[in-house]
């Protein structure tokens, strides 16, 4: 079996586009709950969920029973030539949890990225606006039009310039990176930026981008690539102002915080402010291909039919898994599980920033829910080091960010056990981290 697996990886390594990234040169064969088995037989705890995409675990068995059975009836119900059960009834179940009421209108397609490009185009087309407001760390894709877009790091666009034109970017908040207080050692404080993020979107649309030209603000209420930090309090609520008063269209992309991430089903309603535009995929359907945009139904009302769709958009087996996901939200008590585990996690990582041993390494720990993120002090490579460390004690981890951090994406149904298994091999590698220096 190790002889078959390392030559099937070996063919990998050859034959996958190396633009492709990996974590490890590993092929994984199977997955249950909070595990991933390796084609060698080699049984790892993820806290990766393949990038905050299988929720509720690895081969979830109510979404394995609804696929199974839906792709016995109808695996393709093309979107342009007619209506499909699945689509409908996943509209249905979604449409209860939106953050507002307003949210009432819905598109599905494949990926994150291309919903995001779907939000584009509603809002260009509904304002007759062309350009579009990012913010610093945001990431929102990969394809020519979403790299543009996409602020967290310049590896994303480097080398295929030029990109989608009329993308301006400004400020989120954060000011543990802040370099007025890096260079002063300021205790921070988020309700008292002294960079006031606000203003310089006012600048913004005063010096680069008019208002009468820009067509919407799209935001990540939590950054994802940009290090899990979560807005500071009155930014969303002040953008959402600054929209209002401009005729510009609000979009949050939920790509990775939405359907539970956060503790609540869309982080946006940690800070109760109303999108105009909201994008989901990942957590939507536990790992089959679906994502998707909703906004109210005047916008989505004012594009000419034809003018969206895709062949494989809201494919019927993916529909049919994100149904299946809505009703073990309710069945399981997802929500509820993520506030009792994510303290857990989130309460060892600021005991350690505490420790008298472990804190000179720990620059600042945030987050929400299970998506929690840890930054280490610059120059040390500690993500990456504490990453390997976890590797080699079977627990599956990933870093982010220009910054040196380390994310924590568990699934948001895990036991309390496997959590507590998970918090004892980080707290183990980050004092093995200290002792090293």
């Amino acid at each position: 079996m190790a002889a078959a697996a390392k030559k099937l990886s070996e063919f990998g390594v050859q034959r996958v586009a190396k633009g492709v990234g990996r974590l490890l040169n590993e092929v994984l064969e199977s997955g249950s709950g909070s595990y991933v088995t390796t084609a060698t037989g080699r049984r790892m705890l993820d806290f990766s969920c393949g990038i905050g995409v299988t929720n509720l675990g690895h081969a979830h068995p109510a979404v394995t029973k609804a696929v199974s059975a839906q792709a016995g009836k109808l695996v393709h119900g093309q979107v342009n030539i007619a209506f499909q059960r699945p689509y409908l009834e996943l509209i249905e179940r979604l449409i209860p949890v939106m953050p507002d009421k307003s949210l009432d209108t819905f598109f599905f397609w494949n990926s994150g990225a291309e919903a995001v490009e779907a939000a584009i185009k509603l809002a260009r087309h509904a304002t007759k606006k062309q350009n579009i407001i990012a913010v610093q760390g945001s990431y929102h894709g990969r394809t020519f039009g979403t790299m543009a877009l996409t602020k967290s790091k310049t590896g994303y666009g480097q080398g295929f310039f030029p990109l989608l034109p009329g993308v301006f970017a400004t400020p989120f908040p954060y000011c543990a990176h802040c370099s007025v207080n890096k260079a002063t050692g300021w205790k921070y404080s988020p309700e008292n930026c002294c960079n006031n993020p606000l203003q310089e979107l006012e600048l913004l649309l005063k010096r680069e981008t008019a208002p009468s030209d820009t067509a919407a603000i799209i935001i990540e209420p939590v950054l994802g690539e940009g290090g899990y930090v979560p807005a500071a309090k009155g930014f969303l609520d002040g953008v959402r102002e600054i929209c209002d008063k401009n005729n510009i269209i609000f979009i949050a992309d939920e790509v990775q915080t939405g359907f539970g991430r956060t503790g609540k089903m869309f982080a946006i309603e940690h800070w109760n402010v109303r999108p105009d535009i909201l994008i989901m995929a990942k957590g939507i359907a536990n790992g089959f291909p679906l994502s998707g945009i909703v906004s109210r139904k005047e916008l989505m009302d004012l594009q000419p039919a034809g003018s969206m769709g895709g062949t494989y958009a809201g494919n019927a087996v993916s529909c049919a898994a994100g149904v299946a996901v809505a009703q073990a939200f309710k069945d399981e008590k997802i929500l509820e599980n993520v506030n009792q585990r994510g303290p857990e996690l989130m309460n060892m990582l600021k005991d350690c920033a505490k420790d008298s041993k472990t804190s000179k390494l720990i620059y600042d720990v945030r987050g929400l829910g299970l998506m929690i993120g840890l930054e280490f002090q610059p120059g040390h490579n500690y993500a990456s080091r504490l990453q390997q460390k976890c590797l080699e004690k079977d627990l599956l981890v990933l870093t982010t960010s220009i910054y040196d951090t380390i994310r924590f994406i568990p699934p948001l149904n895990i036991s309390k056990e496997d959590m507590g298994k998970g918090i004892e091999i980080i707290r183990s590698g980050i004092e093995e981290l200290a002792a090293e220096g």
